[in-house]
């Protein structure tokens, strides 16, 4: 046997031992090389929050953000799922046992290859964006985050998620600096496996030398404080040393195949020092709070995605195994919304699952007439939920409505057991049509112009409200255990209603509420109009319970897409 594969062992564990080393980090910023076996101290009690008012912070983002113990598995999940389809996340799904038998760092980068490969880098950045938030959020522990919260300037370091899943959330949700994690290699926009540590430790670096370079350098090196680092008890990361090494042949052979007099450690020094280190431990934590929505750093009011629950092991296996059992309940719940009469298919749907509540309200009756004026229809104004809103208030009155809507895919429109017309957000002809449908009989708008998951209301449209008739506002809410019924998802909105249906026991509550009356407006003047969508949205959030909002539409999708939702028309032939 060759002398250089004897070495190679033997390298591999300097190389270990030199890692190793260069992770253990000193009070005074040098690196610490251990002559004796001495215990190591305690670790300082936990900071208050004064004490870090006004300090550049380092996290730890599984020990002090995450609530332990952080099961790393879900998350992975929902991004195979999200972005890459359920057989992706079938795969991850049967291969998690043989991923067991592995250790944490190595199940982790090993989940990651599954979840991620292969997938386009854009759609795991909107997966990150628009899906995990919601996740890591109901997973965020009060304390840690109050202490990022007081802290100036704030560094997050994970090293169990890549930085492309965490990213959103720490600078969108936790108001995070920077963020260093394992880093993804693409190629061609595609994603093609996670770097290596030391690679990952050199890009990081630039990134907090572009971040933290010109305070240091206007401060100079004496002068400049150090940073504040939040870890978790036995965790070892690069940057909570004031260096990290790298082992290089001289002749760049590989590492096996050079002697070990040769090798080249290069050690490179990070912008920031830390001056002092609290570590916590799982015991520490295990008192730690969720953090309470009303105490969110920033409102979860869009998210997106079409799982509604954490797909941990158990979880992911009920959802497999229960899936063609649901593809079933589908087909019978579609037969019975388009086929069966109003006052049946609601009884029939009961049968199989889903729960069906009207409130004891103001019901109007059979058709009504503008202004009292006969032959004309009810307009009735409604929160948007799911697609299947105009239907089910179809169902809720035992009589056809027509449905207007701003977007909805050819499928949809095919399959609808109501009639349903488009608008143009061309204001002038949408009121005109709007008043020759209503003209012929009862219309539902959705004024919100999209849906909202949450417990929120956005800003309505007045467009309702320049018609000159009363208005019927009825307030829906939804419940939902498995799957969204909503996706901002491009080529994914026609399966919308199919994911509804899908759920074991999906909740719809219907309550109508008093009319409001309006005034007629010329097409100069919108004040009242406005006056009118205000107080229909105040009427709607009162029932409801729901937190009135100002935004639109094109803040949804500017949050979770990227683009303000709206296809762009052909140019007009003059």
């Amino acid at each position: 046997m060759k002398p250089s594969s004897l070495s190679k062992p033997f390298l591999s564990l300097f190389f270990l031992l030199l890692r190793k080393l260069a992770g253990r980090h000193h009070r005074g910023g040098r690196m610490a090389v251990a002559t004796t076996t001495k215990p190591s101290p305690p670790p300082p009690p936990l900071p208050s929050l004064d004490r870090l008012h006004g300090q550049t912070l380092v996290v730890d983002v599984e020990a002090w953000i995450l609530r332990p113990p952080v099961r790393a598995f879900p998350y992975f999940m929902l991004v195979a799922i999200e972005a890459g389809g359920f057989l992706r996340g079938l795969l991850l799904l049967l291969l998690y046992p043989l991923l067991c038998l592995l250790g944490d760092g190595a199940r982790a980068r090993a989940m990651a290859t599954v979840a991620l490969v292969g997938l386009e880098e854009k759609e795991v950045a909107r997966v990150g964006r628009a899906v995990l938030p919601k996740f890591f959020l109901e997973a965020a522990a009060a304390e840690g985050v109050a202490a990022v919260r007081a802290a100036a300037r704030v560094v997050a370091v994970s090293a169990t998620f890549p930085r492309v899943m965490v990213d959103g959330f720490l600078r969108e949700y936790v108001g995070v600096d920077a963020v260093v994690g394992p880093e993804v290699k693409s190629v061609g926009g595609v994603l093609a496996g996670l770097m290596d540590e030391e690679d990952a430790a050199e890009l990081a670096a630039k990134r907090l030398r572009a971040l933290f370079g010109a305070e240091l350098e206007a401060a100079g090196e004496k002068d400049a404080n150090g940073a504040v680092g939040l870890v978790g008890a036995g965790r070892v990361h690069y940057l909570f040393s004031p260096y990290y090494c790298k082992l290089t042949p001289p002749d760049d052979r590989p590492l096996g195949q050079a002697q070990a007099s040769a090798l080249d450690i290069t050690c490179n020094v990070h912008p920031l020092s830390l001056q002092e280190t609290f570590a916590v431990s799982e015991a520490d934590t295990r008192g730690w709070r969720p953090l309470p929505r009303d105490r969110y750093p920033r409102p979860l009011v869009f998210h997106d995605g079409r799982l509604a629950f954490a797909p941990t092991p158990p979880a992911a296996l009920a959802m497999y195994t229960y899936l063609p059992f649901g593809i079933a309940l589908v087909v019978f719940r579609s037969i019975a919304f388009s086929f069966l009469p109003y006052r049946v298919c609601f009884p029939v749907g009961a049968f199989t699952g889903m729960h069906y509540r009207l409130v004891a309200g103001h019901v109007p009756g059979a058709r009504q007439g503008r202004h009292g004026q006969d032959g004309g229809g009810c307009l009735y104004v409604c929160n948007h939920r799911t697609l299947l809103d105009p239907i089910v208030v179809a169902a809720a009155l035992r009589r056809p409505v027509t449905a207007v809507t701003y977007s909805l895919s050819p499928v949809s429109e095919l399959i609808a057991p109501i009639r349903t017309a488009r608008l143009t957000r061309d204001r002038e002809k949408d009121q005109r049509n709007m008043a020759a449908l209503l003209a012929r009989g009862d219309l539902v708008v959705c004024p919100e112009g999209t849906t909202c998951r949450e417990e929120y209301l956005l800003r309505l449209s007045p467009l309702f409200a320049e018609l000159g008739v009363d208005v019927n506002p009825v307030a829906l809410d939804t419940r939902v255990g498995m799957f969204y019924g909503t996706s901002t998802k491009p080529g994914a909105k026609w399966m919308d209603p199919f994911y509804f249906m899908m759920n074991p026991r999906p909740a719809y509550r219907v309550e109508f509420l008093p009319r409001a009356a309006t005034s007629p407006v010329d097409n100069g003047g919108r004040g009242d109009s406005i006056d009118v969508a205000n107080r229909v949205q105040r009427e709607l959030g009162r029932a409801l319970g729901f937190e009135l909002t100002g935004l639109t539409r094109k803040d949804k999708y500017m949050t979770l897409a990227g683009n303000e939702g709206v296809v762009q028309a052909a140019p007009r032939k003059h």
